[in-house]
């Protein structure tokens, strides 16, 4: 039975989910045309090509601080209103720039895009706030969970709309994305602030940052949230193109995504259950080693099916160890901390990632597409070491 404060803390969950479905839409548009649109303007398929999705990511490493901060000071109802708009101003500027085929302005479109990204990835926060400890995980995934829909609205409407325009390719699937806009405002409109205590005057305002960061348990948090994030991202961006490169069709991509995405977020109907039960470190780990698994699937072929498997396998892994992750900084943290400490936690994964994102493009043109996949196991190996230990110092600490 829940108590009143987290009966609140589950509507706004619910809303919460259904405006990451909304929200989590326009990055599951770039991220199935991103590399495509590029091949289009600029008449090539090069390193550049993939450029539009890391300048999403970009993006949203620059819109984390600010997008705390606003928070912050203008309330979560009203800051997250203020996000959807600028995902709505996204859509229009790559719409504007398809419709003229200026790639520096489709990049331009994306980055303002990912800006709003950065409001979408404080749902999951906002619906941890003021939850009891046993209620804070099943809030987080339930947030996520959202992201379902995302999964399906984002790559159904590439398929729908990216036609509308012709013989301009792709346009209208950005347009789309503005309107997209409008029905996560209709949505953020439900959202009730919880009420969360003021901070008396005088009362501490928690440690320096770089103090915080220092802490083992939120290094080893963000490093694991940075480690499943930035593997996604790598060898997500990279196989549109590495399907492309094998004869599929852009609609075979545009499905292995949105398989992809529902991956990512279906799993969230019981991960927190999950954690609450097992704890955030086991999960974690065993989402590492889904992405482990991941890689491995892509190197044992290059057939539709193995494509398919590992993109399903790499959303998997990237929710058990990213909802983990979550969880475990949520819970090393202070509320007087929480703000800062979040807002380091996005910069520095959503900075890794756009390196990601960026370096696939270039590794996929240069080195080809098993050498990403072989990339996955360097990058998964040291969070998973660092959480055999944490889990041999709690065994023994028990003893």
């Amino acid at each position: 039975m829940l108590d009143s404060q987290d009966r609140l803390a589950r509507r706004n969950a619910l809303v919460l989910a259904f405006a990451q479905a909304m929200g989590g839409a326009l990055t599951s548009i770039t991220i199935s045309l991103g590399g495509l649109v590029g091949v289009y303007l600029l008449n090539e398929r090069g390193e550049l090509a993939t450029l539009p999705v890391t300048t999403m990511i970009v993006g949203t490493a620059c819109g984390t601080i600010p997008a705390a901060m606003l928070l912050e000071k203008l309330g979560r109802r009203l800051g997250f209103m203020i996000g959807a708009l600028t995902a709505g101003l996204g859509g229009l500027v790559a719409f504007t720039a398809i419709m003229q085929g200026s790639f520096a302005g489709y990049a331009i479109g994306t980055f303002i895009g990912g800006l709003s990204f950065a409001f979408v990835q404080q749902y999951r926060f906002a619906a941890a706030e003021a939850a009891s400890d046993k209620f804070r995980p099943v809030a987080i995934s339930t947030v996520l969970a959202g992201g379902i829909f995302a999964g399906v609205i984002g790559p159904q409407t590439v398929v729908h709309t990216k036609d509308f325009f012709l013989p301009t390719a792709y346009a209208g699937a950005y347009l789309a994305q503005a309107v997209l806009c409008l029905v996560t405002l209709a949505i953020l409109s439900l959202y009730k602030p919880l009420p969360l205590p003021p901070r008396p005057v005088g009362a501490p305002k928690g440690r320096p940052l770089r103090v915080i960061l220092a802490q083992p348990r939120v290094a080893l948090a963000i490093l694991c949230a940075v480690a499943s994030y930035s593997i996604m991202s790598l060898v997500m961006t990279a196989a549109p193109l590495a399907m492309l490169d094998c004869g599929f069709t852009t609609e075979d991509a545009a499905y292995g995504i949105q398989w992809h995405v529902i991956a990512m977020f279906a799993p969230s109907f019981f991960t927190g259950r999950i954690i609450a039960r097992f704890g955030p470190e086991l999960i974690t780990a065993i989402g590492l080693v889904l992405l482990g698994l991941a890689g491995t699937a892509s190197l044992l072929g290059i057939t539709l099916g193995n494509f398919y498997l590992a993109l399903i396998l790499l959303g998997l892994g990237w929710n058990f160890g990213f909802i983990g992750a979550t969880t475990m900084l949520t819970a090393a943290q202070r509320p007087e901390e929480r703000a800062r400490t979040q807002a380091a936690n996005e910069f520095i994964m959503f900075g890794v990632v756009a390196f990601a994102s960026l370096s696939s493009g270039f590794l996929l043109n240069t080195v080809g597409w098993s050498s990403i996949n072989w990339t996955v196991f360097g990058v998964i190996a040291i969070p998973l070491l660092l959480l055999a230990a944490l889990g041999v110092q709690g065994r023994t600490a028990r003893a």
